[in-house]
């Protein structure tokens, strides 16, 4: 994991550390890469629970905790750049102090209990 310091830590490298800390965890798969939407999104049985879109982290959460985001100003509903805000889905501020991990580890939870 990079650490903080001198030099700034892009989106793009905390998402790197997110993925090396949560691909090999039991039905977890890394990107798959190429062209499209959720070519950069870790999947939970081929199911998309967190992506990195334009720079923000993307999380499939349950609605309620996606309200409890939004109401503590910690980002918005992500809507894919098609005008409808989906309700499960939680784009995080990339100015917000909230830990990556953490975050991305409910996203899984959520994932699996869908199963």
């Amino acid at each position: 994991m990079r650490e903080e310091g001198a030099e700034k830590i892009t989106p793009e490298d905390r998402y790197a550390d997110l993925i090396d800390d949560l691909v090999g965890l039991a039905g977890v798969t890394p990107p798959q890469g190429g062209g499209g939407f959720g070519r950069a999104a870790l999947r939970f049985q081929n199911k998309i629970f967190v992506m990195l879109v334009r720079g923000r982290l993307v999380l499939k959460l349950p609605a309620e905790r996606v309200d409890a985001l939004i109401a503590d100003d910690d980002g918005v509903r992500f809507d894919a750049n098609k005008g409808t805000p989906m309700r499960e889905w939680f784009s995080l501020d990339p100015q917000s102090g909230r830990a990556w991990l953490p975050l991305a580890r409910e996203a899984l939870e959520f994932a699996r209990a869908a199963r």
